[in-house]
């Protein structure tokens, strides 16, 4: 029978390949990314592989890891460093963010200005005015064109508060608030020892993050066939797609997350209200993500 170790040793797992493996996969993984966005033709393929490597390899280390908790080797101080693991990550996310925020308010609030300067403005093309959203390109000025849809009926801004009830990101936004109250109400009801409701409201919550992965690929269906907006259009196209769409894959990720913990609770009996960090740490990363979308609704959305 395994018996939980002294706080004052520190288990040290075996060693294992799975940390140069993961190295590989994510150098793969970004690789082909790159590959894929500059038109080479194995980059999907590569961005593919890398992918399914590195699924495999979080699957693998990540089940070892419970193996370990479920064998009493996780002691009260190995646990603490998880929690400061999963803390730094998600500090690194907040990172993450900052820095494609930060581009937005530098283009927004003293790149666009500056360029619309008397001086500035004939360095780029006649007639370019520094309002938001630019969505003409150099490219499409030198060749006489504009972009597809210019000014509001081109771009996702707020169409007022009227207009909210057929409003794609409106209706996100109550989702994911929503969700991060559905995950709060599942750690209570697992702190109460209620498996039951923590199941039933684990569950609301993978599906609502669900539904607002489907209703983005809608909202991005629309920018693309209907607006014209895409990447290429001009640099309010790069900044919109960029911030939501990385939230959109952390989404991903954490809808993933929890449907694994809801899976862990419902098929394996996982999790104690006093032995539940798997699931703490997912909650976590979900409220990161829906704190993180609060500000693009802010910023991308309302204030563009």
């Amino acid at each position: 029978m395994a018996h939980q170790h002294d706080a004052s040793t520190y288990y040290v797992p075996e060693q294992s390949k799975l940390p140069l493996i993961t190295a590989f996969a994510m150098f793969l993984t970004v690789y082909g990314l790159g590959s894929w966005f500059n038109n080479v033709s194995a980059g999907p393929f590569l961005f593919a592989s890398g992918f399914l490597l590195m699924a495999g390899v979080m699957f693998a280390w990540f089940s070892a890891v419970i193996k370990e908790n479920l064998a009493g080797l996780n002691n009260a101080q190995l646990k603490r460093s998880y929690v400061w693991g999963m803390g730094w990550f998600i500090f690194s996310e907040v990172m993450f963010f900052a820095a494609f925020f930060g581009a937005l308010f530098y283009v927004r609030v003293i790149s666009l200005p500056e360029l619309g300067t008397a001086n500035n403005s004939e360095l780029l093309w006649g007639g370019f005015k520094p309002d938001w959203p630019l969505m003409t390109t150099p490219d499409m000025a030198v060749k006489g064109e504009a972009a597809k849809h210019l000014g509001p009926e081109g771009n996702m801004s707020n169409p007022g508060i009227l207009g909210w009830l057929s409003w794609l990101p409106f209706w996100n936004t109550v989702i994911l608030l929503t969700s991060s109250f559905t995950v709060h109400f599942a750690h209570t009801a697992l702190k109460k020892h209620n498996k039951k409701q923590f199941n039933i409201w684990l569950g609301v919550t993978v599906f609502l993050g669900i539904c607002f992965l489907i209703l983005q690929i809608e909202e991005y269906v629309h920018a693309y066939q209907e607006l014209g907006l895409t990447l290429h259009s001009g640099i309010y196209g790069a900044t919109f797609f960029m911030l939501t769409g990385f939230h959109g894959a952390h989404v991903t990720i954490g809808t993933f997350m929890l449907l694994v913990m809801l899976l862990r609770s419902v098929l394996k009996g996982h999790f104690k209200h006093d032995d539940c960090f798997g699931f703490e740490a997912a909650s976590w990363y979900w409220h990161f993500v829906d704190v993180v979308w609060l500000g693009l609704f802010i910023f991308v959305y309302i204030l563009s």
